[in-house]
């Protein structure tokens, strides 16, 4: 999976992204998540790519209206984009126990 996209943040966008931050900052956030999008087709603009500020479950059931942060294109992908898949992790577990045995003689 691979695709290369541009999005575009007008600046008095980040400036109000960066108020609420700052409002949030008592809450102890330490940034703002967003969602991309990628859609299969273009808007007026050519653009397929958009993204938002991410709502939490309640604000997406009482349908409140997403706060768009920019707009943007992807130029290049390998015509596949796959989701991954979250691991869990077991108590114990070590990012070496997921090596191969002939993985072990690495220089570094």
């Amino acid at each position: 999976m691979a695709s290369l996209n541009s999005l575009y943040i007008k600046a008095e966008t980040l400036e109000t992204l960066s108020k609420v931050l700052s409002k949030k900052k008592g809450k102890e956030a330490k940034g703002i998540e967003l969602t991309i999008a990628l859609s299969d087709e273009g808007n007026d603009y050519d653009q397929n790519v958009s993204a938002y500020v991410a709502q939490s479950k309640e604000d997406r059931e009482e349908k409140k209206p997403r706060f768009y942060v920019g707009n943007g294109n992807t130029f290049w992908t390998d015509g596949e984009i796959t989701v991954v898949k979250k691991q869990a992790k077991e108590e114990g577990q070590t990012a070496s126990s997921d090596l191969d045995d002939d993985e072990d003689d690495l220089p570094f």
